[in-house]
């Protein structure tokens, strides 16, 4: 949680409820702080939670589908999001919403396809927050019947946690990260609702098992879809877009 990496470097309700208390043995009592921490951590989701089910509302009211991608970095995330608005554009209207802490990099490669993207860089913050996904709403137009794509910082840890106003999060794995990242990090994992296989052009050249990699996600997540692709080759990409398809139906 961000309360402990200390990431979330201005929560909108965090308050210190022993403001003046001081005690002479200069020491806090265990129990006071794990007390503060989980009251902070509470008020810090409370808070992301209000603001996530406004942007739910709104994008409802719009018929638009809001996926938050999540991955951890150098999973490709970014080129298999190029390769997707390229295909998705001409079908449907869509914009992108990039989150990284520094440069603007990724929404440059997205602008250059003509999708319209805003760059949220959170600086020292290891994810994307609703607050930040509302702010950037203000510069996109309104969806109607469209996709907005979020592509959150590359963190398997924070990032599960908190609701950006998503319909699902779709994790991208790739195959150069070995086959045991499901169980070490579960939490991403459990949250996912789709789970994009990525860089399966490159399975001849490493040593990766799929059936070890599926089970141990089935462990963690039984229910998550999950699709092989590779954004290189283009392969799978017709599953990945007629996952989509259905989503944009649904909402």
């Amino acid at each position: 949680m961000c309360t402990i990496c200390g990431c979330e470097s201005a929560p909108a309700h965090a308050h210190d409820h022993v403001q003046g208390h001081t005690h002479e043995h200069g020491h806090a009592h265990e129990g006071d702080m794990r007390t503060r921490v989980l009251q902070l951590e509470h008020d810090i989701l409370a808070g992301n939670n209000h603001v996530a089910d406004h942007i739910r509302e709104h994008l409802a009211a719009h018929h638009t589908l809001a996926l938050n991608l999540v991955s951890s970095p150098g999973s490709g995330k970014t080129s298999l999001l190029v390769e997707t608005v390229r295909r998705l554009k001409a079908r449907r209207p869509v914009a992108v919403i990039e989150g990284d802490q520094q440069t603007s990099f990724d929404a440059e490669r997205i602008r250059a396809t003509g999708v319209q993207a805003v760059q949220i860089n959170t600086g020292k913050g290891c994810h994307l927050d609703a607050r930040m996904v509302h702010d950037a709403l203000h510069h996109l137009p309104a969806l109607d019947h469209g996709v907005l794509l979020i592509e959150n910082v590359g963190n398997l840890v924070c990032p599960a946690a908190f609701d950006l106003g998503e319909r699902a999060k779709v994790l991208v794995f790739s195959v150069t990260e070995g086959e045991d990242k499901p169980l070490k990090y579960p939490d991403m994992f459990q949250a996912a609702g789709l789970i994009l296989l990525n860089k399966c052009d490159l399975l001849p050249h490493l040593r990766f098992d799929m059936d070890k990699a599926m089970g141990f996600i089935r462990q963690v997540n039984p229910d998550a879809a999950v699709i092989a692709l590779s954004a290189t080759t283009g392969d799978g990409f017709e599953d990945w877009m007629g996952w989509l398809e259905q989503q944009c139906t649904a909402a």
